[in-house]
């Protein structure tokens, strides 16, 4: 079992698979042109999945494979697929913009994925183009489709933003109530990346739902991020508020970067890398920097005082 330094379990690795991405969303890449990191800098799917062993050895029972966009890395199912011959128990997500889903959602279930967590911040065309800065929409919707067809488990996540697709919730709601998917707002996080300053927080996400709906709050889903609540027919939406950094006390992730650092917190800029230890095969001494970070984990995420993080989320996931 993997404890932190604040007595919390910790059982849930995120891991980077690649920092690059096939959208510019306005809420987490930079404007400017920026060179990506050297494939070669990455850790092999052969090389993460060491660690990965190790890990679901010592006691990590959810994983989820972030971006960037994980499915452009190359033969992800392969490794996805290696997971699941070690662990078939294994709690294994993804989270994808799903722009290129419809082409790999097969193999995907193929090689053992069980779930999905897709951004859609729009349902219009125009709309989804500006926060990508790409034509994505048509893309996005044939993805979630192929991936409802073959079976995978889907969760909806949106970003709302001032004056951008705040007008939106509702449709998305619906949206995601009729073809029986969770959604999830996500508050916006402030991050120097960002070229938005402002989205919409958990209150004023309510009030727009609260216009046409009834909900309840209910209660929190183990340790989970979301904020759940449950309108008069049983549908079930959720918001994320990290700005009240009320599910840090229970936090279970870490995360890995495709570079071999390990992350105890999105909004933490300290980091340990695994990589050499890992190309040595130094298993025990990979192990023994797991439980460093862990031991050093915050209590509550570290925003400066202007809630801005210098991490780039394109880097780690969300």
């Amino acid at each position: 079992m993997l404890i932190d330094g604040h007595n919390r379990k910790v059982d849930y690795l995120r891991i980077s698979v690649t920092e690059r991405c096939n959208f510019r969303c306005q809420y987490c890449m930079p404007e400017k042109p920026f060179s990506w990191v050297p494939h070669e800098n990455l850790l092999t799917f052969e090389e993460l999945f060491l660690f990965v062993k190790v890990s679901i050895d010592e006691g990590i029972t959810k994983i989820r494979l972030t971006g960037g966009e994980p499915l452009l890395r190359k033969d992800l199912s392969v490794f996805i697929k290696m997971i699941n011959d070690y662990a078939p128990n294994i709690d294994l997500a993804i989270t994808t913009n799903a722009f290129l889903l419809s082409t790999y959602a097969q193999a995907l279930k193929d090689a053992g994925l069980k779930r999905l967590n897709i951004s859609l911040d729009s349902l219009n065309k125009e709309t989804a183009h500006y926060i990508a800065k790409k034509d994505v929409l048509n893309e996005i919707l044939a993805g979630i489709e192929t991936a409802d067809q073959v079976g995978l488990k889907i969760k909806i996540n949106c970003v709302p933003l001032q004056d951008i697709n705040d007008k939106e919730i509702l449709d998305l709601l619906e949206f995601c109530k009729n073809k029986n998917y969770e959604i999830r707002f996500i508050e916006f996080m402030e991050n120097s990346h960002a070229n938005v300053k402002q989205g919409l927080n958990s209150q004023e996400i309510q009030n727009i739902i609260a216009s046409k709906y009834k909900f309840e709050k209910t209660k929190k889903d183990g340790c989970s991020p979301s904020q759940s609540y449950t309108l008069e027919d049983g549908y079930i939406f959720g918001i994320i508020e990290p700005h009240l950094d009320n599910f840090c006390s229970d936090c279970n992730r870490i995360r890995l970067t495709a570079e071999g650092y390990l992350i105890p917190c999105l909004y933490f800029e300290d980091a340990l890398s695994i990589a050499e230890a890992i190309k040595k095969r130094d298993l025990g001494e990979a192990v023994n920097i797991l439980k460093n970070v862990l031991k050093n984990k915050p209590e509550k995420n570290k925003w400066g005082d202007e809630n801005n993080s210098n991490r780039a989320f394109y880097e780690t996931g969300g």
